[in-house]
Formats: structure tokens, C-alpha cells, sequence
């Protein structure tokens, strides 16, 4: 499988969100899209994850761009997530990791010694042409919300500029 790069189209998708719509990556043209894949719902680093990307969810806005978070989970899995964790934007079921695939998250990976595949935390910013402006792969997730929000305040500034 070959990643793509800056630049190039980010591979578009549909997948059933917490809305109760099926949401694709295109229908997001015009503005920026700060994707972030995580393990599982209700965990402890993808809560904190979640909830500085939330955090952080009106200044993204402000700067013409939305959070869309994907993993495996079920969308009645989201649904719970978002209530306890007051999440302002949606949350995509990938239940078959189909757009995990696609976008190179969906890996090998180590336990204690077992070997199993699984979703490796990552993010994606998308720009209003759904090109990709730049990813965080193997994310740690200290910090994290606020490296990606900087990205996207750079890119709109560039936006403005041009």
C-alpha cells in the first residue's frame, strides 16, 4: 500500500456518523479537515485525546476548519462516548477499518509480546481542496491537540495571504 503525500488528494470515504448521516471527506470542501484516528472509544488516552481535541474544537472552528474523529467503534459506541465526554463534533464508525486501510493506520502492532492488528493513533490535516497539508503518525497524545491546532492556524493564515 502506498501512502500518500503532502499535496496529493486525500483518499475521500463515507462512513456512518454519530449524526445518524453518512459522512464523506468531500462533503467538507471549502474547509479545512483536522481528522483524527484513535484506538477506542472511552479509553483513557483517546478520552484525553478526545477532549483536547474538544478543547480546542471553537479555535478550530474559528479558523474555518472541523474535527472529524474515526475508529473501529460502533456508532452506538460513539454515541456513549460523546454524551459522557461532551464532544462538539462528530465521531465516524469505521467498523471494518476500510478508511483505516486507506490512510495507512491500520497496522501491526505489540503487546507484551502478541502480535495483533490494530488502528495506530494518527492524524490528518486536510486543506478546503481535500488535499493533505500534513500528518502526525504514532501520536503521543500530551500536547498533541495543540501541535495540530498551530497547523491549522498557519495554514489559514496562508489561506488569507494567497
Amino acid at each position: 500500500m502506498t501512502l500518500f503525500q503532502a499535496g496529493e488528494p486525500a483518499p475521500d470515504f463515507k462512513l456512518p456518523a454519530s449524526s445518524g448521516d453518512d459522512v464523506s471527506l468531500s462533503d467538507y470542501r471549502g474547509r479545512n479537515v483536522v481528522i483524527y484516528f484513535y484506538p477506542k472509544d472511552m479509553t483513557t488516552a483517546c478520552a484525553q485525546q478526545s477532549c483536547d481535541f474538544r478543547d480546542a474544537n471553537a479555535e478550530m472552528l474559528r479558523n474555518n476548519t472541523v474535527i472529524l474523529g474515526i475508529s473501529t467503534d460502533t456508532v452506538k459506541s460513539h454515541l456513549r462516548f460523546i454524551e459522557k465526554k461532551e464532544l462538539p463534533f462528530l465521531l465516524l464508525a469505521d467498523t471494518e477499518h476500510k478508511v483505516c486501510d486507506r490512510y495507512g493506520v491500520w497496522q501491526l502492532k505489540k503487546l507484551y509480546g502478541r502480535e495483533y492488528m490494530g488502528l495506530v493513533r494518527s492524524t490528518f490535516l486536510i486543506d478546503t481542496e481535500g488535499k493533505l497539508v500534513q500528518e502526525w503518525r504514532k501520536v503521543r497524545v500530551k500536547g498533541h491537540a495543540e501541535q495540530v491546532l498551530e497547523a491549522v492556524k498557519n495554514l489559514q493564515a496562508a489561506s488569507t495571504v494567497s
